[in-house]
């Protein structure tokens, strides 16, 4: 099999680490490759911050759901949605920058998560094994406090990586490719595939909690989008400057 689609197919979430270092010019080959991300207009709309500080560690640790990883991890990295930059770049242009529609968002969105994807594959590449954490955005207020960042930065998800810890977590099935991949047009009729999946998800649960959990993907789902997730949010990135005319 293909190396890189090797390592893609062995990826699951790493939340327990070895003692073993990660060495900084490791984490800094890491980032350095993952640049090469694909970028939108080549705006390379992303910043991300290192946190080595333990206090600052803890606070985090505290404000993403007291996930304690994110304290213990060897490295811990909070990937930021950075227009911040770009406003510097354009005003040292004698142009007045204009980043009031949605469209702004979504690229520096998207651009960081293809950034944040890139260093998760690098990253393992190495022996690595890490986590997202989207709680970040459960307090973002108080994250962006503590990491100092500026208007138009905005933290979208944090990332812990190490060495992973014996034994490895089994890895959970992903939707059937039938369900994901659409052929010229969008195919709806995906219930039938979707229970199949839904009795194999089950199964994973039940082995792996000793029979004490026996959710699947679609009570998963259910439970998630019964109400409003986040809704503090908008206000927040508006208030970091990103208007979403």
């Amino acid at each position: 099999m293909n190396q890189v689609i090797e390592i893609m197919k062995n990826h699951r979430s790493i939340r327990n680490y070895s003692d073993q270092e990660v060495e900084q010019k490791k984490v800094e080959a890491i980032l350095s490759a993952a640049q090469l991300a694909s970028t939108s207009n080549f705006i390379q709309a992303y910043s991300v911050v290192q946190v080595t500080d333990q206090e600052k560690r803890k606070q985090l640790a505290h404000f993403s759901g007291d996930q304690t990883y994110v304290e213990q991890a060897p490295v811990f990295l909070v990937f930021c949605a950075d227009l911040f930059r770009l406003q510097l770049v354009v005003k040292k242009e004698k142009i007045e920058p204009n980043f009031s529609t949605l469209e702004s968002l979504l690229l520096t969105t998207i651009d960081t998560a293809l950034f944040a994807q890139n260093v998760m594959l690098a990253a393992e590449s190495f022996g690595l094994g890490g986590v997202y954490i989207g709680a970040i955005r459960n307090q973002p207020q108080e994250v962006s406090a503590i990491l100092e960042l500026p208007e138009l930065v905005v933290p979208l998800f944090g990332m812990c990586l190490g060495y992973p810890k014996e034994p490895v977590p089994e890895q959970k099935e992903r939707l059937p490719l039938s369900v994901i991949l659409h052929q010229n047009s969008y195919n709806k009729n995906q219930l039938d595939v979707i229970k199949q999946y839904d009795q194999k998800i089950e199964a994973y649960y039940v082995k792996r909690t000793d029979g004490k959990r026996n959710d699947n993907w679609s009570k998963m789902m259910a439970r998630l989008f019964s109400k409003p997730l986040r809704n503090y949010l908008r206000r927040f990135i508006q208030g970091k400057g990103f208007n979403m005319e």
